[in-house]
């Protein structure tokens, strides 16, 4: 099955690639800095971007939201204008959640309190990979309780959890959980995001999806900066999930380079706005 997907998708990638597409991924974008350089400035400095982007762009869609570490989020809410885009935060001790869990939770409920309207957080893979199923899923549904009516993103890291079958444990266990996306990797681990880790989430949506009737995101994120990603990605979601999933509100992908290289080719030259 894995394999059928994969050829399809690479065979008629091309269907996929029209304007539309291109604009839509880019709606469905996170645009993202988590720079050990970060300032309050640099972050501000952003998020004006967006702000700005509609004189530039009239044609084309706004991000999804502005993705930064927590201590970032009030910068990013109290800069942004446009209406609709949303501030994400990365916590619970992003990118490897190697702490302890009230300090996760801490760090999440702060996040929220400095305006993030959304919450991205790293499967504790130590206590998943130890087969530590209830304890992985306790500290998930524990940070959905602690952020609220807040959207809740769990990072997977598939490439450190590789065979397909983890891969749909991981998936499954996030979503019984609480998760409202789940999200391929961190962007600091190779490998991110790949088509195959795709396919695999994706089949677990569905399967959740029927189970329960609960619609879950998905984002791949790491690594994907070209059209041609953003295209198989958006084919795979497509492919497996209907077009129903092609909306900010179920689908997301990122990052900043991507945005630039989407809106280079939307307009046939480069562009490098963001």
């Amino acid at each position: 099955m894995l394999d059928k997907i994969l050829t399809a998708v690479h065979d008629n990638l091309e269907n996929w690639n029209t304007p539309q597409n291109l604009a839509l991924c880019l709606s469905c974008i996170d645009l993202t800095t988590l720079n050990t350089t970060d300032t309050e400035a640099r972050v501000k400095s952003f998020a004006s971007k967006v702000n700005g982007f509609r004189a530039k762009f009239p044609q084309y869609p706004l991000p999804a939201a502005i993705c930064v570490y927590p201590k970032w989020g009030k910068a990013v809410k109290d800069t942004l204008k446009e209406q609709g885009v949303k501030v994400a935060a990365v916590a619970g001790g992003f990118p490897n959640s190697q702490t302890f869990l009230e300090v996760k939770l801490l760090e999440c409920r702060m996040a929220v309190e400095a305006g993030a309207d959304e919450v991205d957080i790293v499967l504790p893979l130590n206590l998943f990979m130890a087969d530590d199923f209830a304890g992985a899923a306790k500290e998930i549904a524990s940070v959905k309780e602690a952020i609220g009516e807040r959207h809740l993103k769990v990072i997977l890291e598939t490439g450190a959890i590789a065979s397909s079958e983890k891969i749909h444990e991981a998936s499954m266990l996030a979503m019984e959980a609480g998760a409202d996306f789940i999200k391929t990797s961190t962007g600091k681990q190779e490998p991110g995001a790949t088509p195959a880790a795709a396919i695999v989430m994706c089949n677990s949506i569905k399967e959740y999806y029927k189970k329960t009737g609960r619609k879950v995101g998905f984002k791949p994120a790491g690594g994907i900066s070209t059209v041609k990603d953003a295209l198989c990605y958006l084919a795979i979601v497509d492919t497996i999930l209907g077009k129903e999933w092609l909306t900010p509100e179920l689908f997301r992908i990122g990052a900043s380079r991507l945005a630039n290289n989407l809106l280079s080719a939307l307009e046939q030259k480069t562009v490098g706005y963001y």
